[in-house]
């Protein structure tokens, strides 16, 4: 018990430390304006149907974009999409893809990491070679691959992300817990008789996970960026759907410092985005992690 008063203890400089580090100040305080605006998104920019408001609105059928304007903040692309309101609803798209993919693969990867590295063995021997396999198969491609397969459409993107960015939960939280199992604490509670279930979720992860969750912040900028790509692709969101990588795809026909404001403003909402997450892992780890204390 007093060696969790003391980590309590520990816990509590560390995040204190953390508040006043400027890379996370700086982190947090973009992320809090993404918050803002994903919260705020239907008074910023209501929707003309309710039912769809990942719909971006058509402001006329003109080829050329216009610039922007008092009735369109940041402009229009080719079909006249308004791209503020792409920017705007896709922060709420950039937000449901990255935590609902990040919280699936971590819950995969920790599944596979603690089972292999608790009980070793056979049963580390035959994960981690499912866990190479996967690891095998470049990323991208794989992604690429398996969304053409499945048809087009974010709910298609986000399982073919899951399906290939678990591995590196996996095998870190593997090496964490084969030094955790080995502690006198975990000793300890196999002495008094608890089943392997309740010491990994109770005694083993609690003390192992940071290091993961450090990793999936940082990943979910990743995963953005690579959902946008999809999108840009012509692989991810449907052609009038609210996403950052969607709208940029806009651009491509219209090139020149005349039409700089079509590939501007929903590049920068992806940049600070893919920033904020980045700037908070890296105060994350400078701070929690013991080998750079």
């Amino acid at each position: 018990m007093q060696l969790f008063k003391n980590l309590d203890k520990d816990t509590r400089r560390k995040a204190k430390k953390l508040l006043t580090n400027p890379t996370a100040v700086l982190g947090f305080a973009l992320l809090a304006v993404y918050i803002i605006v994903a919260v705020l998104a239907p008074v910023m920019a209501p929707p003309a149907d309710p039912e769809n408001p990942y719909i971006i609105p058509r402001l006329g059928f003109l080829t050329e974009p216009q610039p922007p304007s008092a009735e369109t903040v940041f402009g229009t692309t080719e079909g006249q999409y308004d791209i503020f309101y792409a920017v705007v609803w896709g922060t709420r798209t950039a937000f449901k893809i990255g935590f609902l993919v990040v919280f699936c693969t971590t819950l995969i990867g920790v599944a596979v990491g603690a089972a292999a590295g608790y009980y070793r063995g056979a049963t580390d021997e035959i994960l981690m070679r499912i866990t190479d396999v996967f690891m095998s198969i470049p990323f991208l491609i794989a992604v690429i691959v398996l969304t053409t397969l499945l048809g087009k459409g974010l709910d298609k993107v986000i399982v073919a992300l899951i399906a290939f960015d678990w591995m590196d939960t996996a095998r870190l939280l593997r090496g964490n817990v084969l030094q955790a199992r080995e502690e006198e604490y975990v000793q300890a509670a196999r002495s008094l008789g608890l089943n392997d279930l309740r010491i990994i979720v109770v005694h083993i992860l609690p003390n192992t996970t940071f290091p993961v969750i450090i990793q999936a912040t940082m990943r979910i900028g990743t995963l953005v960026v690579v959902a946008s790509g999809l999108s840009f692709l012509g692989l991810g969101a449907p052609q009038d759907y609210a996403d950052w990588g969607q709208i940029i795809s806009y651009s491509r026909n219209w090139q020149g410092l005349e039409f700089w404001y079509t590939i501007f403003f929903p590049a920068l909402g992806m940049v600070l985005f893919v920033l904020a997450w980045n700037l908070i892992g890296d105060a994350l780890r400078d701070v929690f992690d013991p080998r750079l204390g």
